[in-house]
């Protein structure tokens, strides 16, 4: 090899070119923090920033509620569901004494809290099957998407459609039998936050004696190709990384917006913009007649809190993995994969919308408002990933779940 060929050759540890995506995808997250802060706001822009730092933590970090899950089901692995109750007992340390006092530095702050009813337990369950057949929950299909998975997109197309469909009979779901909204943080912070810890102590103790009992002991954490610096702008992330990260975020986005992290409302916006496009009025259908979701649908999607932080998680997703050197689109998808992909989207779309809430609004967001409602959407959803995990070989090849990594 000649010296000046080695030369031109990237030093280990070195940045990669971004290329177009990468640049393309900077280039967005600045102008785009610029232009909406402009035109709705600082907190505005400041939020379609943070959707892109979200976007970067869930792809260098492969923070997959749905992998995590399915690991736990199919070969009772338990590292990822132990992360996710770190996530979750971080967020509530944060959150619960500001939900409790109902500020947040001066603005009012509240939480999801939701009815827990029959729509909580069916939806979750549906939204749990198309957890494993779309290959990812609703932040998964946004990062994975973003990170340059073609079939992702085929899943967050289906997830639209589902959406969509939901807020049609929206109205019937929620007439049927529900436990009015309740919350921890009405104990006060320091009951709720002990209640919670508690929960997630059991669960991950749990998890211990599941994993300890069938291999005699723990999952090793895989070496890091990286380290220092160049590990945290290219990945990949420790899993524990992606929790605190994720848990700081969500803390931002109460502060900027009043109301924690969500994600799926913006897909039924999304669907319902479209469906004007090609001639469908959905403003005569109750869930549109709501005065939040009537405002949304008379705006544009920019206007939209939910909506911008999703746009900002998918360009964030594609500046990691131009940033980790891997953002390269295939676009050779099985047709059974691509079955399951729109199987799984609509289960996906539909389940979430009538849940009130996907794995971020129900669950992590849900779960550290101290609601209800987002511990029945854990139980429900967990059943359904049960069933999923079942289904998956009629369409998918699988690995070792270890082995793989999605939403």
């Amino acid at each position: 090899m000649s010296v000046v060929s080695s030369s031109l050759k990237p030093r280990a540890g070195s940045l990669p070119p971004l290329g177009v995506p990468g640049l393309a995808a900077l280039i967005v997250l600045i102008g785009g923090t610029l232009a909406l802060g402009a035109v709705h706001g600082p907190a505005h822009g400041a939020l379609f920033l943070v959707g892109g730092a979200l976007g970067i933590s869930l792809y260098h970090s492969a923070f997959g509620f749905t992998s995590a899950w399915r690991v736990f089901i199919s070969e009772g692995r338990g590292r990822g569901l132990r992360v996710q109750m770190i996530l979750l007992a971080l967020t509530v340390l944060l959150f619960f004494p500001f939900l409790a006092s109902g500020t947040l530095f001066g603005h009012e702050a509240r939480g999801f809290v939701s009815p827990a009813g029959t729509g909580v337990i069916v939806g979750a369950f549906m939204f749990g099957v198309g957890m494993q057949l779309g290959g990812g929950c609703a932040s998964g299909t946004l990062f994975t998407a973003g990170g340059g998975n073609a079939r992702m997109l085929v899943t967050l197309f289906f997830f639209i459609v589902g959406s969509l469909l939901a807020t049609i009979h929206f109205d019937w779901w929620t007439s049927l039998p529900a436990l009015p909204p309740m919350s921890l943080t009405s104990l006060g912070p320091v009951t709720g936050i002990a209640i919670s810890l508690a929960i997630f102590a059991a669960i991950a103790w749990l998890t211990l004696r599941v994993e300890k009992r069938r291999y005699g002991s723990l999952e090793q954490t895989p070496a890091a190709p990286r380290e220092g610096l160049a590990r945290y702008l290219r990945g990949p992330w420790p899993l524990v990384a992606g929790a605190i990260a994720l848990a700081l975020l969500n803390f931002a986005t109460l502060a900027l917006a009043g109301r924690p992290w969500g994600i799926t409302s913006a897909f039924a916006l999304w669907g319902a913009k479209g469906a004007q496009l090609i001639g469908i009025d959905p403003s005569a259908w109750a869930y549109w007649q709501a005065p939040g979701n009537a405002k949304a649908l008379s705006q544009s999607v920019f206007a939209d809190v939910t909506s911008t932080m999703d746009f900002g998680i998918i360009a964030g997703a594609m500046l990691a993995a131009a940033l980790a050197g891997k953002f390269a689109p295939n676009l050779n998808i099985p047709l059974r994969s691509i079955l399951a992909a729109v199987a799984g989207g609509l289960l996906l779309g539909y389940g979430a919308r009538i849940a009130y809430g996907c794995n971020i609004g129900a669950y992590f967001s849900g779960i550290a408002s101290g609601s209800l409602h987002g511990y029945l959407w854990a139980v429900a959803a967990f059943a359904g990933n049960v069933l999923g995990v079942k289904l998956r070989p009629w369409f998918f090849l699988e690995r070792s779940a270890v082995h793989r990594v999605d939403g």
